[in-house]
């Protein structure tokens, strides 16, 4: 039998419970005749439906096993008894706004919990958007043409909201570009061709430039950043991704130089008010700042080093100076680091005197290591005079990170342009995600603001 749309039924060979949503009224006897069916089809409508009701809705009032027959009348307050030889009851007022009907079946000696929620996607189907250019004639004699929005060119193109979908899969989830094509062939039913996704990416790079040059400038007036770099081969060379970040961004350089010429070139004036927090490569010494504080997270493995080959107690005692001081530094005030702290001052001869203790010339890895100590001593406690400044520099290699797993995923980058449009576009990302922003709406903003020049 064929039932109208909007029409819920529940029921095994035992039972049967159907209730009409489009408006409450009796079930009709003709249909009681469902109850002899060993399954029964439920007509579910996933709709958004109000219950009023002791029991929060009418199947928890249900039990299986017997025959029911649950009527719904005109009248919302009815009750309705849920089984014949118990004392439970159910009043049920419905209103129902059907959109969906999907069917699926039921077997018997099943329990029907209340208010059961699916959530499905609407078919992906992408739709054209056709511009259209009028021109009129002034009674003065000039003729007035109307102008198309920027960015669309004569013929088919796709639009802001496949280019900076293709952007925002390619860098956030490092998708290459075959898996790409596949995707939007499969998915959204667009057989895109690789040049075309690689167009997609630029042309979102090219966008995002303004937001990548605010986020150059907020890194010169931060008062906290950290350095970190990684290698990578670009258009099968030797290149390197550079990333000085802070709490709320992040700003990732691609370069084939390791050296301070980087750095240089996009902060040519330095880190005036910033502490630069980095490991002990010498070129971030030469990039002029308030102070440097190098990573105790990587003193501290090499500490582990020295006393695994040398069995030195140098090595432990300095490792429990290093740990002291990062438990001291939690228990700090920001108004406390202004002040003059004892502790901070026996940290600071202990460490002195571990710099000056002799050590045998034949631990040479151990004596390579306290002459840089030596070299670098002013930088080595600098994070307990500021507040903002870690112990370590565990931030930086996080946000390096994403650049290797890029590479595993994707192997290199084929050119300098597509390196550099990776790191504009994941500096966008990762500042949007620092600051509890939606990365694909951050894409969206910046690829609506229009260019020029």
């Amino acid at each position: 039998m064929r039932l109208p749309v909007g029409t819920l039924v529940l029921g095994t060979k035992k039972w049967i419970a159907l209730i009409r949503l489009h408006g409450l009224l009796p079930i009709p006897d003709t249909l009681k005749f469902l109850a002899a069916e060993e399954s029964i089809g439920l007509v579910l409508v996933p709709v958004k439906t109000k219950f009023t009701s002791r029991l929060a809705g009418f199947a928890r009032a249900i039990m299986l096993g017997e025959m029911l027959e649950l009527f719904v009348g005109q009248d919302s307050s009815t009750a309705m008894s849920a089984y014949q030889g118990s004392h439970r009851r159910a009043f049920l007022r419905l209103r129902i706004s059907p959109i969906l009907v999907a069917s699926f079946y039921v077997r018997k000696w099943h329990w029907f919990g209340s208010g059961l929620k699916q959530i499905e996607l609407p078919p992906i189907v992408p739709y054209f958007v056709e511009h259209q250019s009028f021109q009129k004639k002034c009674p003065c004699g000039n003729t007035i043409i109307g102008s198309f929005p920027q960015g669309v060119t004569p013929g088919i193109s796709y639009g802001a909201s496949v280019n900076r979908l293709i952007a925002y899969f390619n860098v956030r989830h490092y998708l290459p570009f075959d898996r790409l094509k596949e995707i939007f062939t499969t998915v959204f039913g667009l057989a895109i061709s690789t040049g075309t996704l690689v167009e997609s990416v630029n042309r979102v790079a090219e966008k995002a430039r303004p937001a990548y040059e605010l986020i150059r400038e907020k890194a010169i007036r931060s008062r906290t950043n950290g350095g970190d770099e990684t290698g990578m081969i670009i258009d099968g060379q030797k290149g390197w991704f550079w990333t000085i970040q802070g709490k709320l961004f992040t700003f990732i350089i691609a370069s084939f130089n390791r050296g301070a010429q980087t750095l240089n070139e996009h902060f040519p004036d330095g880190f005036a008010f910033s502490v630069l927090v980095h490991d002990c490569w010498k070129c971030y010494f030469k990039i002029a700042a308030l102070a440097h504080q190098i990573c105790l997270a990587h003193l501290l493995r090499e500490f582990n080093h020295v006393y695994e080959c040398y069995k030195l107690k140098w090595a432990t005692d300095f490792k429990q100076l290093l740990v002291e001081t990062i438990a001291f530094k939690k228990t700090l005030l920001p108004g406390d680091y202004h002040k003059t702290l004892s502790q901070r001052t026996v940290f600071e001869e202990r460490l002195s005197a571990l710099l000056q203790q002799s050590i045998n010339p034949k631990h040479s890895i151990a004596v390579s290591l306290q002459k840089r100590l030596i070299k670098y001593k002013p930088h080595i406690l600098t994070f307990l005079y500021f507040h903002e400044v870690p112990p370590d520099n565990n931030a930086s290699e996080r946000a390096i990170r994403n650049v290797k797993v890029k590479q595993k995923i994707s192997g290199q980058f084929r050119s300098f342009e597509g390196a550099k449009n990776f790191a504009i576009l994941r500096s966008v990302i990762d500042t949007a995600i620092k600051n509890n922003l939606n990365p694909l709406h951050s894409l969206s903003k910046i690829y609506a603001v229009p260019l020029y020049g």
